[in-house]
C-alpha cells in the first residue's frame, strides 16, 4: 500500500493525490499536520527517501529560518520536523521501500514502476 503525506491546503499535495487516485491505487492518506510524524517515523522515512535531509525542508519558512539549523544534518531536520511538522516538505509518497517529494506531483509515478 503507498502512504501519502498530504496537506489538503497544498495546490501540489492536492494535485499528487488526485494523479494517484486516477491510477486506482490502494492509497492510505496521512494528513501529517493532524497527526505529526514522530522521530522514529522521520528516520525510518529519511532511509527511503533518495532525496535526502536537505530535501525533505521547506526552507522557505519562517519556522525553518529562526532555528538556524543545517539542512544537511539528518538530526537537526528531525528534531526540527519533531517540533513544527509544517516545515516538512509535501506531498510525499511511500511504499515502504522507497519514499519521493512530489515536486512535481508527476515525480511519484516513480514508485509504480
Amino acid at each position: 500500500m503507498l502512504t501519502l503525506l498530504h496537506n489538503p491546503r497544498c495546490s501540489k499535495s492536492r494535485e499528487t493525490l488526485a494523479l494517484l487516485e486516477e491510477r486506482g491505487l490502494d492509497i492510505r492518506v496521512r494528513r501529517y499536520l493532524e497527526e505529526p510524524l514522530d522521530e522514529a517515523e522521520l528516520r525510518s522515512l529519511l532511509s527511503r527517501l533518495e532525496a535526502g535531509s536537505a530535501a525533505l525542508v521547506r526552507s522557505n519558512e519562517s519556522e525553518w529560518k529562526a532555528l538556524d539549523a543545517d539542512r544537511h544534518d539528518p538530526e537537526q531536520v528531525i528534531q526540527a520536523i519533531v517540533a513544527h511538522p509544517r516545515i516538512m516538505q509535501r506531498p510525499i509518497a511511500d511504499d515502504g521501500q522507497r519514499a519521493v517529494i512530489g515536486r512535481p506531483p508527476e515525480d511519484v509515478l516513480s514508485l509504480l514502476d
